[in-house]
């Protein structure tokens, strides 16, 4: 089994989802990031400008009003702003999963599944646009149900479960060993 475990921005993830259902995601042209790059690392540091700038240019209020407090006009702006956003960002995640796969079945051309989990797994448009990922490489998608779709700490932390119960891990560096020599 391929596992590539993914994880949500701090909170919001439901509603921008939620959201941008009622956007239109084709409105902004935000830029995928990192496509100059040909390897697997992934982030989404480069769509933060874009989205303020797009905020900014649309003279959306940003103080504190919640989304039912907002007219219709500002209502569409915001979902439209929140769809662009989680189509580049999920293109962002298409691309790099690509990558993944692509490098992860050269090297075990045995992989059946390919298992996505974490917060962001929850969201049905993510799941929707890797699966076209599984598909297209012959794999199936495994992904626990949304309500278990949690934080990936919890997933992090229960994968160091397997791997200690058998006995598979490294005893870590001497507590006298250099702060550069450690590795996290």
């Amino acid at each position: 089994i391929f596992l590539f475990s993914l994880r949500t921005l701090k909170g919001g993830g439901p509603a921008l989802e939620e959201l941008a259902l009622e956007g239109d995601p084709n409105s902004i042209n935000f830029t995928v990031p990192m496509r100059q790059h040909k390897d697997c690392n992934f982030s989404y540091a480069g769509l933060k400008t874009p989205v303020r700038l797009a905020i900014e240019s649309r003279n959306l209020c940003t103080d504190d009003i919640p989304i039912s407090s907002a007219t219709e006009e500002d209502r569409q702006l915001r979902a439209n702003i929140a769809a662009s956003f989680q189509r580049i960002a999920v293109l962002h995640l298409e691309d790099r999963c690509q990558r993944a796969v692509e490098w992860a079945l050269k090297m075990r051309p045995s992989i059946k599944n390919f298992v996505v989990s974490g917060g962001v797994a929850s969201n049905q448009y993510v799941r929707t646009r890797l699966n076209h990922i599984a598909e297209k490489n012959g794999l199936q998608l495994v992904s626990p149900p949304p309500s278990l779709c949690t934080d990936n700490g919890v997933m992090i932390a229960w994968t160091g479960i397997e791997h200690f119960v058998p006995g598979r891990f490294e005893d870590p560096p001497p507590a006298d060993e250099p702060d550069d020599m450690q590795v996290t």
